[in-house]
C-alpha cells in the first residue's frame, strides 16, 4: 500500500459529501470525518493520564516515539520538494514561542507547522489535539500518541486549571503551540472556515501572540490515489495577532478571531483570485479528480 493511500485513508467520497451538506446547513465547524471515537469522561480522563505518564518520562517517550518520527520524517520527504513557504520574515524579532493556528484539512497538515518551526527556530510544535484523538485506532492513532500534544478536553475546569496554564507555560518556555481554530478537518477543503472563538481566548489569557498560517494547495497532473490528484502547497505565514493588555480576555478573543479569518479570507482571495464564497463546488476539494469526473456541474 502506498503511504498517501495510508494518509488519504480510503474511500473518500461520504467526506465530501458530509462536506457538502455542512455546507449547505452553514455547519462550518462540524465533523466531516467517518468512524472518529467517542469517548466517555471516564475513558477520555485515562486516555489523557495515559499519554501524560508517557510523556512525563522522557526516555519512554523518546524510545517510544522514534518510530512515529520516522514516518513523520517520511511524509515531510515525500511532500517537501512540492511545498514551498512565504512570509517566513514575519517570525523575524520573536523572543519567545506563540499560538500557531492553521486551516486544517489533513490528519497530518501538521508537518508544515513543523517544517516551518525546524527552518526558523529548530523547535517542532506542540500540537493541541482533542482527546478522542488518543483513542483512534490504525495509523493515525499510532502516531497521535507519539507526538508532542497538548490535549484538549471540552470541560471549562480542565480547560482553566489544565489546558490553559500548560499552554502559558509552552510559550513562555519559547515553544509554539498549534491550534486549529476550525476545529474538525474538512479533507482537502481549500477555503477557509470560520474560526472558533475558543483558542484566541486561550490566546488571550495565556496571553500568547498568534501566529496563522494558511496552506494554499494547487492540483498537479499526476495521480495520488484513485481519487485524487497529486498536490503542490505553499504555507503563507500572515501578520501575527497579539492580545491587547487594555481590552478584555473575552473582547480579544472576539477581535483575535476576526482578525485571523480576515487575514485567512484575504489570502485565499490573493492567491486563488476570486471572492470567497461557501456556495460548494466540488473543486473545492483539492485534487479531487474522481469528484470532478463524475459531477457534470457544481451544484
Amino acid at each position: 500500500m502506498l503511504f498517501s493511500d495510508i494518509i488519504i485513508g480510503g474511500d473518500k467520497a461520504p467526506v465530501v459529501e458530509n462536506i457538502r451538506k455542512h455546507i449547505k446547513n452553514g455547519d462550518f465547524n462540524k465533523k466531516a470525518e467517518l468512524d472518529d471515537p467517542v469517548l466517555s469522561d471516564e475513558d477520555a480522563d485515562k486516555a489523557i493520564a495515559k499519554y501524560n505518564k508517557r510523556h512525563a518520562n522522557k526516555i519512554v517517550f523518546y524510545l517510544d516515539s522514534r518510530g512515529a518520527v520516522a514516518i513523520i520524517n517520511l511524509g515531510w520527504a515525500l511532500i517537501r520538494k512540492r511545498t514551498s513557504f512565504e512570509g517566513v520574515e514575519k517570525l523575524d524579532g520573536f523572543k519567545k514561542g506563540a499560538i500557531i493556528t492553521c486551516n486544517h484539512f489533513n490528519p497530518l497538515d501538521s508537518l508544515f507547522a513543523r517544517a516551518l518551526l525546524k527552518k526558523k527556530f529548530h523547535k517542532t510544535p506542540y500540537i493541541v489535539s482533542q482527546e478522542t484523538n488518543l483513542a483512534m485506532g490504525g495509523f493515525n492513532g499510532y502516531l497521535m500518541r507519539r507526538i508532542d500534544m497538548v490535549p484538549l478536553m471540552k470541560r471549562p475546569n480542565y480547560i482553566l486549571k489544565t489546558f490553559i496554564p500548560r499552554v502559558k507555560e509552552l510559550v513562555e518556555a519559547g515553544e509554539f503551540v498549534q491550534i486549529y481554530p476550525e476545529e474538525e478537518l474538512w479533507f482537502n477543503y481549500r477555503k477557509p472556515r470560520p474560526c472558533k472563538r475558543g483558542t484566541y481566548l486561550f490566546a488571550a489569557q495565556a496571553k500568547a501572540p498568534v501566529v496563522p498560517i494558511f496552506v494554499e494547495m494547487i492540483d498537479t497532473e499526476k495521480d495520488d490515489n484513485d481519487q485524487f490528484k497529486e498536490l503542490k502547497y505553499i504555507v503563507h505565514v500572515l501578520d501575527p495577532i497579539y492580545p491587547d493588555p487594555k481590552k478584555s480576555d473575552r473582547q480579544n478573543s472576539i477581535d483575535m478571531a476576526k482578525q485571523d479569518y480576515d487575514e485567512r479570507v484575504a489570502c485565499y482571495e490573493k492567491v486563488y483570485g476570486k471572492k470567497l464564497d461557501y456556495k460548494f463546488s466540488y473543486s473545492d476539494i483539492a485534487g479531487y479528480d474522481k469528484g470532478l469526473k463524475k459531477t457534470s456541474s457544481d451544484k
